[in-house]
């Protein structure tokens, strides 16, 4: 709604006069589309510093910050809050997608405390056994997700349409849509409003906007609990700032996450050609502005509905809601590369509907089997932030590169589309073999937290670019041992007194206490 606003001249020159208004939305996109590619240096440590839950309430707030500007829209306060929701966008989500796996996983432990008394408590839980619960709050949270898009255009139809013109003002002079267009609405008219909404109205739109993000605020502060105990909390601060900053890029080693980039990319992708590729350049350049709002709404419902077919993971294998999803975009992609609609021409709308709604279908899909996946291979808690980190820092980039590419033709997008569509799909199930094939991914060591630092860090013990592998069958002794194996060590019967102090073992809190430091005493 901003930038429609802000795309009409009369409203820029009655308004704004020569305040440099489009000048002023190139830099916002610039801040929303450039910040992010430097969330991967920073979102770690934002999120072990703030916590899961604060991060997520620091996010949500961020984003009320940048509706709240709309109020006085000056240079000084739309650019500098479009560069804070560049930054922000990263952490917010990275810090969802482990709260949500967190949820999951603390939920099994809640609804299985039985038999968690019976094992011991200090018995982990069986690999995978979180998987069902973790879908489950996957499919509900996209579900609600996904209708951000239909709850976005109630602004549109209920206030901004209006005071639009009809297609045969706005298209008058469009000669191509479709897979013939070149950029983004080419030849569209710089005049888009019949009559100029009163400030009255504006600040009353405005003021609903704020209403709901600061209810958005609320409800993370008063609804969502802690992701962590406080002393998980703590020893998740305790492994060093230096090493949380540096294990995002260490896990890049892993196979998985490598097998697994091509399809964040084309997450990315997928999403800004549903709102910029079949809402502008298909929908928009032929039936008009007016209908924008309602072709977004079909695909937030085919969306939100289809989310519950991540369920599918329940019964079938788990490859078979990511390659389905797929599978539809490839069709939908292949058909858009041969269909050019004709501007203002009306008899052709149930098709860009019925494009809208299997394209959310495939986005739903997509979302929900890609964070199931990510929730299901790494639930080691301590490394959940830095895997969703770079799994949105990927989307992010391929969001950026869409904003490079913007005035490239259609024909060039839909070849971009699909040659990462095909690439993803390739790449993920290769990874599925090898770890049918049981080949071990190689991740690197989460090292132990440091509650009394002791000299230089480069004289810890732990070692953060060892892998678990080379930890366990490298080291000498009994000193290099992972935590699988120091906990299969422990007998399951009542555990003995304190002992001594070894030469390979660090003393524990009681020994500090009496001012010992173990074996360097």
């Amino acid at each position: 709604m901003q930038l429609i606003l802000h795309y009409d001249e009369t409203y820029r020159e009655v308004k704004y006069g020569n305040m440099g208004l489009p000048d002023i939305d190139n830099k916002m996109l610039i801040g929303i589309n450039v910040m992010p590619i430097a969330a991967l240096l920073y979102t770690p440590v934002l999120i072990r510093f703030f916590g899961t839950k604060w991060m997520m309430f620091l996010g949500v707030g961020i984003y009320a910050l940048f509706v709240s500007t709309n109020y006085w829209e000056r240079y000084y306060t739309l650019v500098p809050s479009a560069v804070a929701l560049g930054m922000a966008i990263v952490p917010l989500w990275a810090s969802m997608g482990n709260y949500i796996t967190r949820m999951a996983q603390k939920y099994y432990e809640y609804s299985h405390y039985k038999e968690r008394d019976e094992h011991g408590p200090q018995q982990r839980p069986p690999r995978g056994s979180h998987a069902p619960y973790l879908l489950v709050f996957q499919a509900i949270f996209y579900s609600f997700f996904h209708l951000s898009f239909a709850c976005a255009q109630l602004p549109m139809i209920y206030f901004l349409n209006h005071y639009l013109y009809d297609l045969n003002h706005t298209l008058y002079n469009v000669r191509s849509c479709g897979t013939n267009s070149q950029g983004i609405l080419s030849g569209f008219n710089k005049t888009v409003l019949h009559t100029l909404p009163r400030s009255r109205n504006l600040i009353v739109v405005e003021s609903v906007l704020m209403a709901v993000a600061f209810l958005a605020m609320l409800l993370v502060l008063g609804l969502c609990g802690a992701a962590y105990r406080p002393t998980e909390e703590i020893d998740l601060r305790s492994v060093g700032w230096g090493n949380i900053f540096q294990l995002p890029f260490k896990h890049v080693r892993d196979f998985r996450l490598r097998h697994l980039v091509p399809f964040f990319i084309y997450s990315g992708f997928e999403v800004l050609f549903a709102c910029t590729g079949i809402a502008l350049c298909y929908g928009v350049c032929s039936v008009g502005l007016e209908r924008l709002p309602y072709l977004l709404v079909a695909y937030s419902l085919g969306a939100s509905a289809s989310s519950v077919l991540g369920l599918l993971g329940l019964w079938l294998p788990r490859q078979v809601p990511l390659v389905s999803g797929a599978g539809l975009h490839l069709l939908l992609t292949i058909s858009l590369f041969f269909w050019a609609p004709k501007p203002r021409v009306l008899q052709h709308m149930w098709i860009l509907y019925v494009a809208a709604i299997l394209w959310g279908v495939g986005s739903a899909l997509n979302k929900t089997g890609l964070s199931t996946l990510l929730g299901i291979l790494y639930e080691d808690k301590e490394r959940q932030d830095f895997i969703f980190t770079i799994y949105h820092w990927w989307q992010a980039v391929a969001i950026f590169v869409v904003y490079l590419g913007s005035s490239l033709p259609m024909k060039a997008k839909l070849a971009v589309l699909l040659l990462t569509l095909l690439v993803a799909a390739i790449s993920y199930l290769s990874m599925e073999q090898k770890l049918q094939r049981g080949v071990v991914p190689r991740q690197p060591r989460i090292p132990r937290p440091q509650h009394k630092v002791r000299g230089y860090r480069y004289l810890e013990e732990d070692n953060s670019d060892e892998s678990d592998a080379e930890g366990e069958h490298g080291a000498g002794g009994g000193c290099g041992r992972g935590d699988e194996e120091e906990d299969a060590a422990l007998p399951s019967g009542p555990r003995p007194g304190p002992e001594p102090a070894g030469l390979c073992r660090r003393p524990c809190p009681y020994e500090q206490a009496q001012g010992g430091d173990g074996p360097e005493e």
